[in-house]
Formats: structure tokens, sequence, C-alpha cells
């Protein structure tokens, strides 16, 4: 079925939100310098989001990456807590956008919803973007940043044996990254939260034919996004790219996947659920029909991001309660 004819699948409110943006005629990012598509992100990225929640508590501060750079980061915590009190179970996270455009700001209102819903501590990771950092310097930064975040977490007020990490898209490959080199590094992770995550060396699946043009995620994007991330063709066979390509899978974190079905993602992120399941790993995916990537940030007209809270919130719940 072609991508004209696979529009029938997106839902009323979906195909409202393509129709807004095609009207908007704003120029396809791969046509932008990479600061004009930061921008350009930054500039829309919170157009059809929830109104951001208030949080009790939200902290900028940075921790340190292996050469030193300071790593911004944001917590954010649903309520205080006295000394005496419990931690916190907390969730670290990677925001998307190809490793080149995207941050913490952009993703704010989601990390809020993401706290509010999951009753736990949300930790939002600045890790350095493409062209000026290649890979593996995502990898690198967001390894770096949970390693440090642990290690700090008692005087943060975080229980450090109730850490999960997420993300999404490019995000999402970095937290499935993350939670392999966390099982090699012997540091346990109550879930990894994935959502459509990046997990293939090509993009040649069958979603990415059916959805890679007329879906947000553009098959013309994604070129651009790993045209400045990768600096080597043979990179892209990478496993800490490539999540698929890791050779073995067993023992890591349980999983919880989240999908959209009109989505270039969609295809490689089904074979990664499939893989950590016959390799033993307990997985949770859902399937969130009739919408596109970045449907999880527009809560305000897509009643599918509303569920997407409550269903991440509702397995995060459950996996700091094991």
């Amino acid at each position: 079925m072609s991508g004209l004819n696979k529009q029938g699948l997106l839902t009323p409110a979906m195909r409202g939100v393509l129709q807004a943006m095609a009207r908007a005629g704003r120029a396809p990012l791969h046509s932008l310098t990479p600061a004009q598509a930061k921008a350009a992100y930054a500039a829309g990225a919170q157009v059809l989001e929830v109104p951001a929640r208030r949080m009790a508590r939200l902290e900028d501060f940075s921790v340190p990456a292996r050469d030193a750079y300071p790593l911004p980061v944001r917590l954010y915590a649903p309520e205080l807590r006295s000394a005496d009190a419990p931690p916190l179970p907390w969730l670290v996270y990677f925001h998307g956008g190809g490793f080149t455009i995207g941050s913490p700001a952009t993703h704010d209102v989601l990390c809020r919803e993401l706290s509010h819903q999951a009753g736990c501590a949300v930790v939002s990771v600045d890790y350095r973007l493409a062209p000026e950092h290649r890979f593996p310097v995502a990898v690198h930064d967001a390894w770096d940043a949970l390693q440090a975040l642990v290690a700090a977490a008692p005087r943060l007020g975080l229980n450090a044996s109730r850490v999960a990490v997420g993300g999404d898209s490019a995000g999402g490959t970095l937290a499935a990254v993350c939670a392999l080199l966390a099982r090699d590094a012997g540091l346990p992770l109550a879930l990894q939260l994935l959502v459509y995550p990046g997990c293939a060396a090509q993009q040649d699946s069958d979603s990415h034919l059916s959805f890679g043009q007329g879906f947000v995620l553009e098959q013309s994007a994604i070129q651009w996004f790993f045209g400045h991330y990768l600096g080597q063709p043979n990179e892209r066979e990478d496993w800490r790219f490539a999540p698929l390509n890791a050779p073995d899978l067993e023992a890591v974190a349980p999983a919880w996947l989240a999908l959209a079905e009109c989505d270039p993602l969609h295809d490689e992120g089904l074979l990664y659920a499939d893989r950590l399941r016959a390799s033993g790993v307990a997985v949770d995916l859902e399937i969130y029909r009739g919408v596109t990537h970045e449907f999880i940030k527009m809560g305000r007209v897509i009643p599918e991001a509303l569920r997407f809270h409550v269903d991440a919130g509702r397995a995060l719940r459950q996996a700091f309660d094991k």
C-alpha cells in the first residue's frame, strides 16, 4: 500500500494535524541548516502539548561527562520529601530529535507529565548533538550521565536501586543502549521505557517505505539526521547506533515499548521487541493506532497522546513496585 493510500489509517485528529502542517508551508527539515532546524523545532515543540504541570520540585544542574564536559540535566519531582522520607524512584530521560535537534526544553511538558503520572522523579539529560558532536558522543554522554546520576542519587533524594531509563526516537535508541551497558556494568534497572526507538542499521523496512513521506517523520529528514550524526558509513552497523545489531540481549532490563502505527520506525521497534522476548526479557508492547511519530507531544489535539501519558506512567509505577 502506498503512503498516499495509507493516509486512510490515520485517525481524524491525526489527519487534521497533518493537514494543518501542510497548510503552514514550513520549509522541510532537510532544507535547513542544523542551527535553523534546532531553532525551528524548539519554536514549535510545545504548540500541541498539554498545559505544563506545576512541579513541586524543579532543579537544573550538571553532571560530568568522561571528558569533564558539564552535561546539563533537569530534575522534576511531583512532591517534596523530607530528609527522613523514603527516596523517590526515578526515570532518566533522553529526548528525541535524530541526535541533531531537541533538548530538555523541547520535552519539558512531556517530562512533567511522566513525573506526574508515574509519581516518580524524572531527570532529563541534555546530551551533546550533531553535527558538532558526532557518534558516539551522544552515547557516551547518555551513559556517563546515567552513571553520574546513580552515584549522586542519595544526595538528590533519589533511590539508586529504583531507576529506569527512557526516551523517544533517538532518545529511545540511547535508552536501549544504556540498558545494555547497565547490564554489562552490573547496574540494575527497573525498566527501559522505549518510545518509537530507532533500532536498525538501515532504514529499508516496510514501514519506512510506507510512512516515509507525509507522516511527520520524513525519509529525507532521517537521512539528514544521520548524515550529520554519523561520520563513517560503517558506524551504521555499530550496535550503539542500531541496538538490533547487539550480539546479546539476554538479562537486560524489562522493556515497555510504545510504537506509533503510522511511523517509519514502527517495524524496527517491533523487531526489537521480538528480539528482546526471544532473549528471555519481559516485554510489554503498546501500539497506538492511527497516529504518527511525535504523537506523544500532541496531547492538546491527539487523544492517543493522553492515553500514552497514562500508560507510560502505569508502566513505570508497576516496574518500581516490583
